[in-house]
């Protein structure tokens, strides 16, 4: 009961010091993230778009991509609005309870993608591997069970870590060394052993990120052992561009995210300026590109967008 009492005992909140040390650097990452953020609600939001509204869309890919494109729109809206609010206002302060919820949704979106990245390799592995019984094995009702499982798994995880990181002691130091709310920036605070949480942490580690790894690499290694037998060249080519771009987005999201916590207890500023440039990449850099991936090599997103700016430019035609 003490030490539930020295943790809620100050409500008043949390200074989220973000990059305030590097003010000139600062100036510049409110452009550049005010871009990136509007890059990403505008292409996040034309991938759901396209894949709900186009019939040839309705596929079992293009589902989980919808709810990629979903969980990116929010994993970056539940940081990157704070963080411009706090640099231009230069208060970068949040709410105690704002703290809690920030860190429960951001790392139950960020646990759910590592799972949902997963269940989308397992999805290229029928395809490829199985594709005759492709239609029969990954029908609608399994797919969004597979979804719903990332998705509760996800924020499961998340509920356990935000409970534990918030039970512990702060005695007086409410100086987050990060611009959100994340679990090792605020296990810093702690004026006790956190060796539990750290242990639960990297725990969660293994089952959120380092088994899905696992799984994403035995699909594509039984991927590439179907591409490589393949006769047509235009066949492996198709295979490869498929596979491609959901490879390119697992590489930048889980080696920026498993590296971040290289930088869990930075001592130097130069370790502190590396680890929320990481903290930055796969919290914003990282969905803005997704939508760019998935869409520069695949004929069947270009068609559809120019579809419906076929239909944009006929209605403008007519009402001409």
């Amino acid at each position: 009961m003490r030490r539930f009492n020295n943790t809620f005992h100050h409500l008043s909140g949390f200074v989220l010091v973000g990059f305030s040390e590097w003010p000139k650097l600062e100036m510049f990452l409110f452009v550049i993230i005010s871009i990136f953020y509007i890059l990403t609600l505008l292409g996040n939001s034309a991938i759901i778009f396209l894949s709900r509204f186009d019939p040839k869309l309705h596929t079992p890919m293009y589902f989980f991509l919808a709810n990629l494109s979903f969980l990116d729109l929010c994993y970056t809206s539940s940081t990157v609005p704070q963080m411009l609010i706090n640099i231009h206002s230069h208060k970068r302060s949040i709410s105690y309870v704002g703290c809690i919820a920030q860190l429960f949704i951001f790392l139950g979106l960020g646990s759910s993608e590592c799972l949902l990245l997963s269940v989308m390799a397992f999805d290229r592995y029928v395809a490829i591997c199985q594709p005759l019984h492709y239609t029969v094995i990954m029908h609608s009702r399994l797919c969004q069970q597979l979804a719903t499982v990332a998705w509760i798994t996800g924020f499961s995880n998340s509920l356990v870590q935000t409970v534990l990181t918030f039970l512990l002691p702060h005695c007086g130091q409410y100086r987050v060394e990060s611009f959100f709310c994340e679990v090792p920036a605020m296990l810093q605070l702690s004026c006790v052993d956190t060796w539990i949480n750290e242990v639960e942490m990297y725990a969660a580690v293994i089952v959120i990120k380092v088994i899905p790894v696992g799984l994403i690499l035995f699909s594509y290694i039984n991927i590439f052992r179907a591409v490589v037998r393949i006769q047509s060249s235009e066949g492996r080519m198709k295979a490869f561009n498929t596979c491609g771009s959901h490879l390119l987005v697992v590489i930048m999201f889980y080696g920026s995210a498993i590296s971040g916590y290289a930088y869990m207890a930075p001592k130097s500023n130069s370790a502190k300026l590396k680890g929320k440039l990481l903290a930055l990449f796969y919290g914003l850099i990282t969905p803005m590109l997704n939508p760019l991936i998935y869409t520069l090599r695949n004929k069947d997103v270009k068609r559809a967008i120019n579809k419906l700016l076929g239909r944009e430019q006929e209605q403008g035609w007519n009402m001409a």
